[in-house]
C-alpha cells in the first residue's frame, strides 16, 4: 500500500492559510515518505475551504515527485473545459504528476452557485468526464451540454492526459461508472468500510475484465481518512473538531475514520490494504497549530513503518 496525504485545505481552526504553512506540509509529508499530495473540491462549505487546484498549483515545486491528485474535482460545477485547463497547466508545471480525480459531489449549494441544476448532475458528469478526457487529449468534444472547438493548448505533460479516477461510494451504479469511465477507482473512507470496499473492487475487476480492460493496470485509492492518533485524546478531537463540521453522527464517522491509538488505525489500515486497496490518502486532524505536522509523524512512525510488517 502507498500513503498520500490531503492539503489541509479545512483547517479546523488550527492550520493558517499561507503558502508558507502548505510549503511545510508538503515538505513534511514527502520527507517522511508520503507519495501523494491530495486537494479536495468544494466551492460553498460550512467552513472555510482552501480551493483545491490553486493550492495544489502553491505546492508544485516542493512536492518532489510526488502525484498531485484531485479527490474529488467536481467537472460539472466547474465546467470541463475550465477544468481541463487547470489540470494541464498544473501537469505541466509539475513535469507530468498530475491524477485527476473526478466526481459530481453531493452538495446541492455548489450546483446552485453557478446555476446548474443539482438533478441533473449525472448525466452531466457522464458528459463532463468524456468532454474533460477529450480535450486533454487535444480533441474538440460536442455533446448535448458541453461543446469544445479546438484543443486547448499548451497539452499535458503526460501524452493522453493525465489519468480519471472515477469516485464512487461503492454502489453497484457507481461501480458502473468507474468501470465505464475511469482509469481508476477513487473510493471515499468515511463512506465506505474494508469490507464494503473488497466487495466493490472485486466486483469491478469482473467488469473490467469483461470490457476486455486488464484489471492489473486499473488502479485505486481510499480518500479523505481523515485521522488523529492518540490513546487518550482522539475521540474528543473527533467530536469537538471534525463530526460538527461534517454533519455526520460521531459514531459512524468513528467507525469509518481512523481515530484512535495507533494499533486501532494500524488495524484499519490493513484491513483495507487486505482488501485490496492500493493507496490511501490520509488527512491528519490537529489539535493546535503544529498538529498536523506531528500527527503525520505520528502515522508514519506508527502506521506506515508497520502496516507492510
Amino acid at each position: 500500500m502507498r500513503f498520500g496525504v490531503h492539503l489541509p485545505l479545512m483547517g479546523f481552526g488550527t492550520a493558517p492559510y499561507t503558502v508558507r504553512d502548505l510549503v511545510t506540509y508538503v515538505e513534511t509529508a514527502t520527507s517522511l515518505g508520503f507519495e501523494a499530495v491530495c486537494a479536495n473540491d468544494h466551492v460553498v462549505f460550512g467552513s472555510p475551504w482552501l480551493d483545491g487546484p490553486t493550492a495544489l498549483a502553491a505546492v508544485v515545486s516542493c512536492s518532489g515527485n510526488a502525484r498531485l491528485v484531485t479527490t474529488a474535482a467536481n467537472p460539472v460545477v466547474r465546467g470541463p473545459a475550465v477544468l481541463a485547463k487547470a489540470l494541464a497547466t498544473l501537469d505541466v508545471l509539475s513535469g507530468g504528476r498530475v491524477v485527476a480525480g473526478l466526481a459530481p459531489g453531493s452538495s446541492d449549494r455548489d450546483y446552485a452557485s453557478v446555476g446548474v441544476p443539482f438533478d441533473e448532475r449525472w448525466p452531466r458528469f457522464d458528459e463532463a468526464v468524456r468532454a474533460l478526457r477529450a480535450v486533454l487529449r487535444g480533441d474538440p468534444f460536442e455533446g448535448p451540454f458541453y461543446a469544445v472547438d479546438g484543443p486547448q493548448t499548451p497539452l499535458p505533460a503526460q501524452p493522453g492526459g493525465p489519468p480519471l479516477w472515477v469516485g464512487s461510494w461503492g454502489s453497484d451504479a457507481g461501480m458502473r461508472r468507474v468501470a465505464r469511465l475511469g482509469d481508476g477507482w477513487l473510493a471515499s473512507a468515511y463512506n465506505i468500510g474494508p469490507d464494503e470496499f473488497g466487495r466493490a473492487w472485486t466486483g469491478l475487476r469482473d467488469r473490467l475484465e469483461a470490457a476486455e480492460r486488464d484489471p492489473e493496470t486499473f488502479e485505486n485509492a481510499v480518500g479523505t481518512m481523515w485521522f488523529h492518533i492518540d490513546r487518550r485524546r482522539s475521540d474528543e478531537v473527533l467530536s469537538d473538531r471534525l463530526a460538527p463540521v461534517m454533519h455526520r453522527p460521531v459514531e459512524q464517522l468513528r467507525e469509518r475514520l481512523a481515530f484512535g491509538p495507533g494499533a486501532a488505525v494500524l488495524e484499519k489500515v490493513t484491513a483495507f490494504r487486505a482488501a485490496g486497496a492500493q493507496w490511501m490518502f490520509v488527512w491528519p486532524v490537529g489539535e493546535s497549530p503544529g498538529g498536523d505536522l506531528e500527527q503525520l509523524h505520528r502515522f508514519h512512525d506508527e502506521v506506515m513503518t508497520r502496516v507492510d510488517g
